[in-house]
């Protein structure tokens, strides 16, 4: 029974060292791959090994023969990721600051897999990217599907949101219960945000999905319909500034003709952007009115004017004051 048992794994057993350890420059000998089905237990002549060959290659593998004076044999040469798409699937595990340094490594390990073992080393790449910071939330993966779960079967979900504490632990925030309809995940400045409706203050909101702990599908139908119809979430992403909390306001800057490219960057080729005398312009946009507005606004010069509303015109100046003021005086 184990023999014929065996006889039936062949061809899975020739695929699978096919797949992990030949490439164009590396073909296996039909010596090699009896060599590898008698280590499985599973005898095997030469002749056998040709039908197996034909057999997978009838089916639809694209496995070459090479032939050669030194000996010869079979490669796969067709793969389901050419090692070029592999390096760039690797690349953005390895800069990824949404995956945990575990997860990355774990994904990576995986990839190296479909690489074959010719190829894995080349798959071991270092990407250096200044400033980046792996999250620590190992949970996020499984509240990624439990939020697409919900959002495939109409569900509402509840969570509590996390917080940094002094001591450097991931740790939920007092009293940050809740339970949102959730409508769609958005990737964003190397983050993911959920866009939920929040039933209890009726409106959409954002979260930060690696700051989401312990979310679970609710038995509750969602709401916010007609609400998330009304978003369009590309212009709503580009134009809400690192998707960060704040009052939410259209506002009119103006700035020098050479940072227009800065705005399009932001706001997409869709801003409505006016030309002005003196090689200026204005772009008229709805933003969130926070510090990160104001911090993108200072970090683009003195030159960028807001124009209107006056509430935000001095709400920016207060800002600046602010940090003027903490700096104290200096000699």
């Amino acid at each position: 029974m184990a023999r014929a048992s065996g006889q039936k794994l062949k061809l899975l057993y020739i695929v699978k060292f096919l797949s992990e350890n030949t490439d164009e420059h590396h073909p296996a000998s039909t010596a090699d791959i009896i060599a590898h089905l008698e280590a499985n237990g599973i005898h095997s002549e030469r002749k056998s090994v040709y039908d197996d060959i034909e057999k997978l290659c009838d089916f639809g593998y694209d496995i070459v023969q090479v032939h050669s004076r030194l000996g010869g044999g079979y490669y796969m040469a067709g793969r389901e990721f050419e090692l070029a798409e592999l390096k760039l699937l690797v690349d953005a595990v390895q800069s990824s600051r949404f995956l945990t340094t575990k997860k990355s490594r774990s994904l990576i390990g995986k990839l190296e897999q479909m690489a074959g073992k010719h190829d894995a080393g080349k798959l071991q790449r270092q990407v250096y990217v200044a400033g980046r910071i792996k999250t620590e939330n190992e949970s996020i993966y499984y509240s990624i599907d439990n939020i697409h779960r919900a959002i495939q079967e109409n569900r509402q979900i509840s969570f509590r949101y996390l917080e940094w504490n002094l001591k450097k632990e991931l740790v939920p925030r007092a009293n940050s219960e809740r339970t949102v309809s959730p409508w769609a995940l958005i990737w964003q400045d190397e983050n993911y945000y959920l866009a939920a409706y929040d039933g209890r203050d009726a409106c959409m909101k954002h979260f930060r999905v690696d700051k989401m702990g312990k979310v679970e599908v609710c038995r509750e139908a969602r709401e916010g319909l007609e609400q998330f119809e009304k978003v369009d979430l590309a212009l709503y992403t580009n134009q809400i500034f690192g998707m960060y909390g704040g009052e939410e306001a259209v506002v009119t800057l103006q700035l020098p003709n050479r940072l227009v490219g800065v705005v399009l960057d932001r706001f997409g080729r869709e801003a409505d952007i006016r030309q002005m005398p003196d090689e200026r312009f204005r772009v008229r946009a709805k933003v969130m009115v926070s510090g990160q507005f104001f911090g993108w606004l200072a970090g683009s010069g003195r030159d960028v004017e807001i124009v209107s509303p006056d509430i935000v015109r001095e709400r920016y100046r207060e800002w600046l004051e602010g940090i003027l003021a903490s700096m104290g005086t200096v000699d």
